[in-house]
This record gives structure tokens, C-alpha cells and sequence, in this order.
């Protein structure tokens, strides 16, 4: 999840944006308690999916249903961060679950199955909006979304998360992803470089660049009341 935490303004930049906020909080404050919770479900998880992928493997078809129950709102969730549409996203989530039933027997457990499945998903959303691009969102559109009854400009809490959601899609596509897989999915870098199917160092200079981007586009979109008077 990407969360804004302060938004002070200057000549030379911002505040910006730190990743997972609430959780880092909660880390500091329970670390051990986290930890154990979260390496916990992974387990269950990870022992869920091995189950049910050797069920289908071996015939039994209808156990593709626990896989389909335990990811389908993470793969919705992944989707509509690429293409904005709820709608477009339950569809596109639908094909990814299709692609990863009939190629199930192509994972190889060097990694979670939750990671190939991730993985798998994340290139046919690429291809998908390769073929279909998601409109690209001009930024004088984000600054008509700014309230102009509010001393703030409705940009304040959760309207100032919407206007660096909505920011993020007028990135160029190869950043846009990777700023969506590490901040709104959640992904720490090697995981982003699985699904992305790129080195981790291009990672990672890819969400540098994509920062900078941003960040110059927040900055412009703060800037001004109306961007169509500047």
C-alpha cells in the first residue's frame, strides 16, 4: 500500500511518500508479534497451495477452487492497480486464473507458488494493457479532483493519496509497474524483479526514476490551484 506521511513543501522538493506506513508503525511497536503472524499465514498458505496443486496434478480438478478463493482478491486487487477499471480488472484476473490452471504443471517449486502465480499474472496484465493501454491520465485532470471549498485544495489525507494514485498513471508504463508492485502490492524488490521478469538492479533504478517523475509531478500539481490557469 502507498501511504503519504507529512507533505511539506519547498524550493527543493517534498516530503515525499514512505511505503506501508501503518505497518512499519505496527512493526515498531509488535515486531516479534508481526513477524510471527505474517510468517505464519505464509506457511498456511504456502502449504494450502502445494496441497491443491498436487490434487489438480493428480486429477482432481475441483481443488484448483481453494486456489482460486484464497488469491482472487490479491489478483483483482493487482489488476485494478494496473488498469484503474474494477470491472476490466475482475476480467483480466479471470484470464490470469485460466493461464496459471493450465499451466500449472510448469511450476517448479524453486520459488512460492504464490510468487509463480504473481508472476504469471503480473505478464498477462503487461500484455493486456499492451494490447488494450489504460488511458493515460493527464495531470491537469488531477487537479480538477481538488476541492476548491477546501482551504487544504481536497488534497489533504485520503484525497491526497487519490491524487498520487491517480499520479502514478500518468507514468510511463516501465515505471508505473514497478511503482505499483512495490508500493501498492506491497513487493519488496527481488519479488517485484520475479514478477517483472527483470534484474533487480533495473528494479530498483526504475523506482528511483519513477520517484523522481512523481515527485516532480506532485510538485507541480501542489504548486498551482488550477493547473489549467498557470
Amino acid at each position: 500500500m502507498l501511504h503519504l506521511v507529512g507533505h511539506s513543501w519547498n524550493g527543493s522538493g517534498c516530503t515525499f511518500f514512505r511505503a506501508c506506513a501503518i505497518r512499519k508503525q505496527c512493526n515498531r511497536s509488535y515486531p516479534a508479534l508481526v513477524l510471527l503472524v505474517e510468517a505464519r499465514d505464509s506457511l498456511v498458505s504456502a502449504s494450502e497451495d502445494e496441497a491443491d496443486v498436487a490434487k489438480v496434478l493428480a486429477g482432481d480438478f475441483s481443488a484448483f477452487e481453494g486456489i482460486v478463493r484464497r488469491w482472487q482478491g490479491p489478483l483483482v486487487n493487482l489488476a485494478y492497480r494496473f488498469c484503474g477499471d474494477r470491472g476490466r480488472a475482475e476480467d483480466m484476473s479471470q484470464e490470469a486464473f485460466l493461464q496459471a490452471y493450465k499451466a500449472i504443471g510448469q511450476w517448479r517449486k524453486d520459488a512460492a507458488f504464490s510468487t509463480w502465480l504473481f508472476a504469471l499474472a503480473t505478464n498477462m496484465y503487461r500484455s493486456e494493457l499492451r494490447r488494450i493501454p489504460v488511458r493515460s491520465l493527464p495531470l491537469d485532470d488531477i487537479a480538477e479532483l481538488r476541492d476548491s471549498g477546501a482551504f487544504d485544495g481536497g488534497l489533504e489525507d485520503n484525497n491526497l493519496n487519490c491524487a498520487v494514485r491517480l499520479a502514478v498513471f500518468t507514468l510511463p508504463p516501465k515505471y508505473r509497474e514497478v511503482l505499483i508492485l512495490f508500493y501498492f502490492q506491497d513487493m519488496n524488490v527481488t519479488a517485484a524483479a520475479q514478477s517483472l521478469d527483470i534484474p533487480e538492479g533495473t528494479v530498483k533504478a526504475r523506482l528511483s526514476r519513477g520517484r523522481e517523475i512523481l515527485r516532480g509531478k506532485l510538485l507541480r500539481l501542489m504548486a498551482a490551484p488550477s493547473l489549467k490557469e498557470a
